[in-house]
């Protein structure tokens, strides 16, 4: 599968995970299925808005085409950095899934009162979070139209 924008360019998502396990599994689930999309990898809240900002050590990061956002994420949690994420005019425009391991209401129902575009609970088994990731990047990438980059 080779997914691009309308122009040609790859599509970059940023997954925002602390769980090491989790973004192995991302990462493999981009390359098993040839998936040409630049998958960019943060480990906290924090390290998330300061790549979204661009500031630091990420002021030449290319602004993500998608955001795949854990909850439970150390220093700032995904519920934070959702919120920061839709109330910038800038930011607000890219689209949010909430990619968790949390199936409780009240974590599905926050998210998106804080205007998440997708909300997914993690599979544990293996082969069925290759699936889920598959259909995500299918269906943001080949079925929705995104926005342009800013």
């Amino acid at each position: 599968m080779s997914v691009e924008r309308e122009n040609g360019t790859p599509i970059e998502v940023l997954l925002v995970e602390d769980d090491p396990g989790d973004v192995l599994m991302t990462q493999e689930a981009f390359e098993e299925h040839k998936v040409r999309n630049r998958l960019n990898v943060v480990s906290d809240g924090a390290e998330a808005l300061s790549y979204l900002r661009r500031e630091g050590q990420y002021s030449e990061a290319v602004r993500p085409d998608l955001i795949l956002l854990d909850l439970n994420l150390p220093k700032r949690d995904g519920r934070e950095v959702l919120a920061e994420i839709k109330k910038d005019a800038d930011l607000g425009r890219i689209p949010v899934v909430v990619l968790t391991t949390s199936s409780a209401d009240e974590d599905i129902l926050r998210s998106y009162q804080l205007h998440a575009n997708a909300y997914v609970t993690k599979p544990v088994d293996f082969e069925r979070f290759i699936a889920v990731i598959r259909q995500i990047d299918e269906f943001f990438v080949s079925v929705v139209k995104l926005p342009p980059r800013a």
